[in-house]
């Protein structure tokens, strides 16, 4: 339940192509394309519309001379109840935006060619998504590929003779291949675990093919896995920071979790493969680290590798260890052994001498730097935010970042001051608008004697003299950081422009605050943490500005969780509750959802197991244990295409509540997954959101 992402999609067409283009859309009724808009609002207070209609920055990429910043933008259209993602550039050095494309298709996964000539992107112009070309000022674009079923991704080799691509394959005969007489039947012929996966059925896997690459196009392609029944990259989630080039680009190192079925749904152990082009010889370079090991980069010198490592095998939320391997010694070293943080998206510096990466601590994510001469680490950047991405751009580094307060927009840093800048303001001409809340970072002591970080969030125009409602937010994951992230649902401004103020606990089970404070969670659900909201919510509950009786509770996925056992444990705390994605009878979880390895490490084991002391305590705390205590109104939310926690979970939750005679609401999506992605779908759950919070708490 930890982990995410998706991207999107765009085109390009300008001078008198543009024009030709515009005036078909015309003709045929064509929306236009989906852009900027220049809004004017009508309050300071954000709203669910003005929250959808600000532009997401995508995918970050440099030009080999350091000077051009290539990325994408999506902006959303709720009548059409789409989103549209066109390419950008910005000077490194700060300036004007250039907009690139503008259509009604989509661009996605920009990247430049080695020599800086050519921008590469993903396009689904022609009907599926292919690799195109166009120049850097979106001049002369042209369809580079013709893969049958489209591409997910790509990659240009370092000498620029090939490409990688990834793309999906069929992975099992359906029953129209068994039986050829019956084409028409619907039925699933089912043999193994892991059938479906995330929110999809798995009927194809994701292969990466090689092919060489001229002007004119692909050609003599490979698939790197042919026949073998695997996936590159991970998923749900991976995509082509999985897969990397030998700076020789005489090989590739792919990750991959070489299991199926019930095997696959039991273990995160996956692998670093090397893959010889010339030879077509595969070899493991991770053999015997038993948990994920992902996302290989190769130093610009090609003497050394670096990944992302997991130590054991079925913990989804070990420690993000920094690893790199020698590669004339084969020699490989932890360098964050005594580094009690995570070590995310890596990147060498040009000299091979040093990587960058991202680490959480205290709920804020920062840039470091690893020396690999010394083996010290040191912190790049200060502040109330979160960096996304790091990348080396000679004397400075292009990072993207948010807050609580902002959505991502890209910065420069200078490394030896820290100092950042700000490059693009897409969203500026909305904030200038906007009445932003307020942020403050408090520790709350727990009734364990332990400190705790925990955001509150203050309504607009606040007014200390006043008692205002208020939320306490429960945290997904479990093991996923209250940091200062901007979400386009579970948004702090939105909640707090509509009159409340939000307590936001870094509880126990959350990363940021070391191994300890992390792993308690696991085998605990129902204990310390649970603890640790409460005291979160007494302790601001006695500020004079607190209205203690209107507290309401909100929260997704484990924090759904947290919102039901809270239901039957509160003691009449709270007036309101609302649990979206929640587990709410964690015997039936146990056995409905896919990925086994997180239900087996967080839970203990299987609930038949009578001697399992661990599992007998998480079952026993299972939240529809305590239904006979609810008392408080409660809205649910479920979507049917989340195949990790079902959607049933969310209908017994909603049925307890009814058959207990307690006012009670179900939102239902049978579109959506575990989060809520379509424009108009995502403005329902706010405004279903709020209106059941002000029925309760105003």
């Amino acid at each position: 339940m930890n982990k995410i992402f998706l991207i999107p999609i765009i085109i390009l067409i300008i001078g008198f192509q543009a024009c030709t283009t515009s005036e078909n859309k015309s003709e045929t009724n064509i929306p236009a394309p989906i852009g900027p808009k220049d809004i004017k609002l009508s309050s300071d207070l954000i709203t669910p519309e003005v929250l959808w209609s600000m532009g997401r920055i995508g995918e970050v990429a440099l030009s080999p001379d350091k000077n051009t910043i290539v990325f994408g933008l999506t902006y959303y259209d709720l009548e059409q109840n789409k989103g549209n993602a066109e390419l950008y550039t910005i000077p490194s050095e700060g300036g004007a935006m250039v907009r690139l494309t503008s259509t009604t298709f989509g661009e996605y996964n920009p990247r430049w060619r080695p020599d800086g000539k050519k921008i590469g992107f993903m396009s689904a112009e022609s009907g599926s998504m292919q690799l195109w070309e166009m120049n850097p000022d979106g001049t002369e674009r042209i369809k580079m590929s013709e893969v049958e079923g489209g591409i997910n991704g790509f990659t240009y080799s370092p000498d620029q003779t090939k490409v990688l691509y990834i793309a999906d394959v069929k992975a099992n005969q359906t029953v129209a291949d068994i039986y050829p007489d019956l084409s028409k039947s619907s039925g699933r012929v089912i043999n193994d675990m892991m059938y479906r996966h995330w929110d999809h059925w798995v009927d194809t896997y994701s292969h990466v093919f090689s092919a060489n690459y001229s002007e004119k196009g692909l050609s003599n392609i490979c698939d790197i896995l042919e026949n073998e029944p695997f996936e590159t990259p991970l998923a749900p989630f991976g995509g082509m920071e999985q897969i990397t080039w030998t700076p020789d680009s005489k090989a590739i190192v792919y990750t991959c979790r070489k299991k199926t079925g019930k095997d696959y749904s039991f273990s995160t152990n996956s692998d670093l493969y090397y893959f010889d082009l010339e030879t077509k010889k595969t070899t493991n370079l991770t053999e015997g680290m038993m948990g994920y090991d992902v996302s290989p980069v190769f130093s610009p010198d090609g003497n050394f590798m670096a990944w992302e490592s997991m130590e054991r095998d079925g913990y989804e939320a070990d420690k993000v260890r920094l690893f790199v391997m020698d590669r004339k010694t084969g020699v490989k070293k932890d360098y964050s052994i005594t580094f009690d943080q995570d070590a995310r998206g890596l990147a060498w510096s040009a000299d091979s001498k040093s990587i960058y990466f991202i680490s959480n601590w205290h709920a804020l994510d920062q840039i470091y730097k690893l020396e690999l001469a010394n083996g010290e680490i040191k912190k790049i950047t200060e502040g109330m935010h979160d960096y996304t991405s790091v990348i080396p751009a000679g004397d400075k580094l292009i990072g993207t970042k948010m807050s609580m307060s902002a959505p991502v927009e890209i910065y420069s840093v200078t490394e030896k001051a820290g100092s950042q800048t700000q490059l693009t303001y897409v969203n500026k001409s909305i904030f200038d608008q906007l009445t932003v809340a307020k942020i403050e970072e408090r520790w709350i002591k727990t009734t364990d004697g332990k400190q705790m970080l925990t955001w509150i969030i203050y309504p607009p125009h606040f007014d200390p003299s006043k008692k205002y409602p208020t939320l306490l937010y429960c945290q997904g994951g479990p093991q996923s950081t209250v940091s200062q992230f901007w979400s386009f649902r579970w948004n702090f401004q939105m909640m707090a422009a509509n009159g409340y103020i939000i307590v936001a606990p870094n509880r126990r089970g959350l990363q940021g605050f070391g191994k300890e404070w992390n792993e308690q969670i696991s085998g605990d659900y129902g204990g310390q943490n649970m603890k640790d909201y409460l005291a979160a919510i007494d302790a601001v509950s006695k500020e004079p500005y607190v209205d203690a009786n209107k507290l309401g509770a909100v929260g997704a996925s484990y924090g759904g969780f947290s919102v039901y056992w809270l239901a039957g444990n509160h003691n009449k705390r709270f007036k309101a509750f609302i649990a979206h994605d929640g587990m709410f009878n964690l015997e039936s979880q146990y056995l409905e959802t896919e990925e086994m390895w997180f239900a087996n490490w967080d839970l203990g084991g299987p609930f038949w197991d009578k001697n399992n002391k661990v599992a007998q305590w998480s079952f026993a705390n299972s939240p529809h244990k305590f239904v006979e205590k609810w008392d408080t109104p409660i809205l649910v939310v479920h979507g049917e295409l989340d195949y990790r926690i079902v959607a049933s979970q969310g209908m017994q939750a909603f049925n307890a509540a009814i058959i207990k005679g307690l006012p009670a609401e179900y939102l239902y999506f049978p579109d959506e997954n575990h989060w809520v992605l379509k424009p108009q779908n995502g403005v329902l759950w706010q405004r279903r959101f709020f209106n059941w919070l002000d029925k309760w708490l105003k």
